[in-house]
């Protein structure tokens, strides 16, 4: 590797502002903040969602209903939508 053209890699805490979860991993990433985490001082990034803090993570996802919509659907068009007769192809006409 070329020397002087690579960004330094280097242990960062990641702080997730919404659950005050923190998270300390290696990373390029250029920050002025900085944190004493275990009586060492590293540079530190908030962000606003983590693993801690998003909802497919925590268990509290909301799904949609989607039974509620076909119902909705077949009671605006009723049965005769699904019931048509299948229009017949004549062959040779366009």
């Amino acid at each position: 590797m070329k020397k002087g053209i690579h960004p330094e890699y280097r242990p960062v805490v990641f702080y997730d502002v919404g659950a005050d979860y923190t998270l300390l991993t290696c990373s390029t990433v250029e920050t002025k903040e900085t944190v004493t985490l275990d009586g060492e001082e590293y540079p530190m990034v908030k962000v606003e969602i983590s693993s801690a803090s998003h909802p497919f993570y925590t268990g509290q996802q909301k799904y949609v209903d989607t039974l509620g919509r076909v119902e909705r659907f077949q009671k605006k068009f009723g049965d005769e939508y699904f019931n048509k007769p299948a229009k017949k192809k004549t062959p040779g006409r366009r």
